[in-house]
């Protein structure tokens, strides 16, 4: 990343029955920013009764997820005996640390009647210093996060701090994630106490200074000042970033780690069944990729 915005197109990746993800970090432009180093914008998709989500149990180590919807509802269980359905304006945050495993299905009132599907997907990197912590589900409603209201612009601050707001969401290094809906016109400034700084138009369209970012698109910086964003259009965006990575992090498959080694032994360890088991969904899992 630079000073100048880059724009980011991104990957859509057909996974069936009509639902799609668009993989928008990491990329060779933003490896990671703060740190933020994996987004996946889902849908929107339209699941027919009977079908859904169904994301076999899976580990993690080295950082923490979160899930935030638009439209639907993920039912989340993990090794920690954790069971939570994750629904719009509310945040299931998970952090793997030394290890956890989680599956991610289509709750059974919504797979009966049918839903639409559309939120992302997130991974925040974990400090060297918090990497191998004990790993911990929190789950926060709709009501407990800040709301934040700017001339045409409505905020929810996810996690984070950002324009003086404080989100009750556990994180582990100063950072920002926001779901902001701005009416055509608006111009929003970015919190100025984070250096790296990344939007996501989930709807709409954006400028930040000369650039246009349109729907599915994603825009990154980093530098001590940043132009506002101009809303072109009625426009919903995921405003995120933070400070720089206490250094670089290698990623495969879900594991975030600081080295090599500890990728292997996340693989062994996955291989050999010794992260544990989701209570309530242990008759099946997903392998170990070749």
């Amino acid at each position: 990343m630079d000073a100048i915005p880059s724009l980011i197109s991104g990957r859509l990746h057909d996974l069936g029955d009509g639902f799609s993800v668009r993989r928008l970090l990491p990329v060779l432009q933003a490896r990671h920013v703060g740190p933020f180093v994996f987004f996946d914008h889902m849908g929107p998709a339209v699941f027919a009764p009977g079908r859904g989500i169904d994301v076999r149990p899976h580990p993690h180590i080295g950082l923490a997820t979160v899930t935030w919807l638009f439209e639907g509802a993920i039912r989340h269980r993990d090794s920690l005996g954790s069971l939570a359905d994750i629904r719009p304006g509310a945040v299931n945050w998970m952090t793997a640390g030394r290890g956890i495993v989680h599956s991610e299905r289509t709750p059974p009132d919504e797979r009966a009647a049918g839903q639409r599907m559309h939120g992302v997907q997130i991974w925040v990197a974990l400090p060297q210093a918090d990497a191998e912590m004990a790993p911990e589900f929190h789950h926060h409603p709709a009501e407990a996060l800040p709301r934040i209201r700017r001339a045409g612009a409505e905020l929810v601050l996810v996690a984070g701090s950002a324009y003086g707001e404080s989100s009750p969401v556990k994180i582990f290094a100063p950072m920002f994630l926001i779901d902001a809906q701005l009416e055509t016109g608006a111009e929003l400034a970015w919190p100025d106490e984070h250096v790296e700084r990344g939007v996501h138009v989930v709807e709409g369209e954006v400028s930040w200074g000369e650039l246009s970012v349109p729907t599915a698109a994603m825009a990154v910086q980093t530098g001590a000042t940043a132009a506002p964003l101009r809303a072109e259009a009625p426009s919903r965006v995921m405003l995120f970033g933070g400070a720089p990575l206490d250094g670089e992090r290698h990623l495969w498959w879900n594991f975030v780690a600081s080295s090599r080694e500890r990728i292997e032994q996340a693989k062994a360890d996955w291989v050999a069944q010794r992260f544990g088991r989701v209570a309530g969904d242990d008759e099946e899992y997903i392998p170990l990729p070749a």
